[in-house]
């Protein structure tokens, strides 16, 4: 397994900067997080003109893309577009948001079926991320939805079901769909807290991944909103090294 943070960490500031602040705090792999509504980077902007972001990222930093995520809904063209990127980039792993809570589950089926498809032809691993919400809060109905869409994977973000209506409830049957990582530390009472000071079990995690023989990656989420921006890097490098520990 390998260590890595997601862009997100600082998408309160431009991606640019996302990338020098990671590669100062001893960084090596980034995880490209992009949401229409942020400034940060917007998937228009990569879809618009996949060439471009590819050069502009190049231009930008040395980091490796590992991984793309979504932090809503794309259309099927926009998201032939943003696989095009990511198979220029080398990146063979793309998050997308699960619908919202309510949304009838056929529809859904259908909905990522097509991006499933759209994915799979450029050799792109397509999983939804397990998140409060939306409709992989529950671990069943999120394994429910990998089992009707085959070659469907998760991202399993622990603090969701750490810190939500199913925090009581074992999500231990979403492991054989994991296909990548989202960390921080999280309470039963709140989303994010200084590592040390919360409930992960990140030697649990990573012992349950080897069982299913998970060699991908453990991405870094930070929530800039969540976190005063003096304690950032800090929570960053102990996070690091925590799992950097974990993993060896």
């Amino acid at each position: 397994m390998f260590v890595a943070a997601s862009s997100r960490c600082f998408s309160d500031e431009s991606f640019e900067v996302s990338c020098e602040r990671l590669t100062d705090l001893e960084y090596d792999k980034i995880e490209i997080w992009m949401d229409e509504e942020s400034d940060h980077l917007k998937p228009s902007e990569i879809a618009n003109s996949p060439e471009e972001f590819y050069s502009r990222f190049r231009e930008a930093t040395r980091l490796t893309p590992i991984a793309f995520c979504l932090e809503s809904d794309i259309s099927p063209e926009s998201f032939q577009s943003l696989c095009k990127a990511a198979k220029m980039l080398r990146v063979a792993q793309i998050t997308i948001p699960a619908s919202p809570m309510g949304t009838p589950f056929n529809s859904e089926i259908d909905r990522l079926k097509t991006l499933l498809e759209i994915a799979s032809h450029d050799g792109i691993c397509l999983s939804i991320k397990t998140k409060t919400g939306q409709l992989t809060e529950d671990p069943r109905t999120a394994t429910e939805l990998c089992q009707s869409v085959k070659g469907l994977g998760l991202t399993l973000d622990p603090s969701y079901y750490t810190c939500g209506p199913y925090s009581t409830t074992s999500y231990d049957l979403v492991f054989p769909y994991v296909c990548h990582l989202h960390l921080r530390d999280s309470t039963k009472d709140q989303l994010q807290v200084p590592v040390g000071l919360g409930e992960i079990d990140y030697s649990r995690l990573i012992s349950m991944l080897e069982r299913q023989e998970y060699h991908q990656f453990l991405s870094v989420e930070l929530l800039p909103a969540l976190l005063d921006n003096e304690d950032r890097a800090l929570e960053l490098r102990k996070l690091r090294m925590l799992l950097e520990s974990v993993v060896i």
